[in-house]
């Protein structure tokens, strides 16, 4: 079989990775893309890697979360562009083993770009073996790392988000693939984290050949620690518990403790960024951006709001409260109990949601309780139970959500039980970290990891919603123009443009 070598990494121009294409990793990650999406690698990241001679790689100085994704890399032998599905394959020439290394310590850095968190030097090392990309089938290959000999990862193409086929054919519409160029493929779930010292291996094969037939042998990498720091007129290496979490797979695997009882939680800050563009758009198309990836059951029902002219958008903390049983409450319900704690730990911005289970018979919140969470700087309060003291709360800056007003105390219905769990809240889920979005049309709990991209589409959807209103305005009929269709959307396009060369 023959081998990747010098000259073939020459022979690269571009290397081009794609974001997420297993259903393994999408369901770790908590987001599936319905396109695929992609980034560049710059040439000089590659490497060669053997059981006789691994590859090595630094661990930059000052960094901690040196990450490994096992890949599948193709390697295009013949240009490629506007190609369609069924001739796509053939522009492959080679499939080989990757890895695609990269330290999480920098992503803030090259927010979507990855250029300095994954393009360092040996960042990719692929290799050693080469199969020829017409004798397997691209549907029936095998992917599998080793962290210090412990197989990590172990799956196949059987069922990726995007066939190999797609991404060539998905790329070569707007950019020419050449000779040489190299697509990583994306990695399944098990991708971690690799210190000085460890060893990864990965390992491609066509399906039921692992023993003598069509495989790439063990691609070896080696980490070492790196020594030379970073100049102090760039970005510094900077870590969090979230970038633990991503760069481990799971909390439990970075070694940080669940988030549970009477604790506040681990969660990413909502940049003064993100939230500017969270409260520019309304519920109502963030709903429909929502709607678009899949998740219908996002919405907090049945509340009113004692400010329904606010728009807000904080991070949730969760209080959930359990039915009544006098023997339990006298545990749990007095003293400074799940409640006050709730209350007096919520931070500036922060929205504390409560599960009452819909129970309207009995507050869950009242005046002097409200006023120390405003004090403390909570953005609302949402409650699908009552709210004692109703019109003292009312008359806060701060809004309330809530079901119904109730004369009556706790221990009439419920015991305030933990704080910072996964609770129900008006029909929906929230977590503690979930961010939400509430205006006069309701409520919404937006998943973080997908809040980025939604706000900058449902910006793109107002945006259009301008231009279809104003055509409207006009006398356009409705037809063709809501939705946007192909003549209609060259003439957004051209308005958009207008637009933007006249400062709009």
């Amino acid at each position: 079989m023959e081998q990747v070598n010098d000259h073939l990494l020459a022979a690269a121009r571009k290397v081009i990775a794609v974001h997420i294409n297993y259903p393994s990793r999408a369901a770790q990650r908590g987001r599936t893309p319905e396109q695929p999406s992609y980034f560049l690698k710059p040439p000089s990241s590659l490497a060669l890697g053997s059981a006789a001679a691994p590859s090595t790689v630094e661990r930059p100085a000052g960094c901690e979360l040196l990450g490994y994704e096992g890949e599948i890399a193709l390697i295009i032998g013949k240009p490629a562009r506007r190609v369609g599905l069924e001739d796509a394959w053939s522009h492959v020439e080679w499939v080989t083993a990757s890895n695609d290394l990269g330290v999480y310590d920098l992503r803030y850095a090259d927010k979507g770009s990855n250029l300095r968190s994954k393009g360092g030097d040996g960042f990719t090392p692929v290799g050693p073996g080469l199969i020829p990309a017409d004798t397997v089938d691209p549907a029936k290959l095998r992917i599998r790392t080793w962290h210090n000999g412990e197989l990590v990862q172990d799956d196949t193409t059987g069922d990726l988000l995007f066939p190999f086929a797609r991404l060539v054919a998905d790329l070569s519409q707007l950019l020419t693939l050449e000779e040489g160029d190299i697509i990583l493929t994306g990695t399944p779930a098990g991708a971690s984290v690799a210190n000085p010292g460890d060893v990864v291996e990965v390992e491609v094969s066509a399906a039921g050949t692992e023993d003598g037939g069509l495989t790439t042998g063990r691609l070896v990498t080696r980490v070492e620690e790196g020594s030379t720091p970073f100049a102090d007129f760039g970005a510094q290496p900077k870590t969090d518990d979230l970038q633990r979490e991503e760069a481990y797979g799971s909390r439990e695997a970075a070694g940080l403790s669940p988030v549970g009882h009477d604790r506040a939680p681990e969660t990413p800050a909502l940049s003064p960024a993100l939230k500017a563009k969270l409260e520019s758009v309304c519920t109502a198309t963030l709903s429909s951006q929502l709607r678009k990836r899949g998740l219908n059951n996002v919405s907090i029902d049945g509340l009113t709001s004692t400010r329904p002219d606010r728009r807000i958008v904080g991070l949730a903390r969760t209080l959930r409260y359990v039915p009544n049983r006098e023997d339990l409450f006298k545990a749990h319900g007095g003293g400074f109990n799940a409640q006050k704690k709730a209350i007096d730990s919520v931070n500036e911005g922060e929205i504390l949601v409560m599960e009452a289970r819909g129970e309207k018979g009995t507050g869950t919140i009242g005046d002097i309780l409200a006023l120390r969470a405003q004090v403390r700087g909570a953005a609302a309060i949402i409650t699908d139970g009552g709210v004692r003291d109703f019109s003292a709360v009312a008359a806060m800056d701060m809004p309330t959500y809530y079901s119904n007003p109730h004369p009556a105390v706790l221990g009439r219905r419920h015991i305030p039980w933990d704080t910072d769990v996964t609770i129900a809240c008006g029909g929906t889920t929230v977590q503690p970290g979930d961010i939400i979005v509430a205006d006069s049309d309701g409520i919404l709990v937006i998943p973080p990891a997908l809040a980025e991209e939604l706000a900058d589409d449902s910006i793109a959807q107002e945006r259009e919603e301008v231009f279809i209103a104003k055509m409207v305005e006009q006398g356009h009929s409705v037809d063709g123009l809501y939705p946007l269709n192909a003549e209609w959307r060259a003439k957004y396009e051209q308005w958009e443009a207008m637009g933007s060369r006249q400062g709009q």
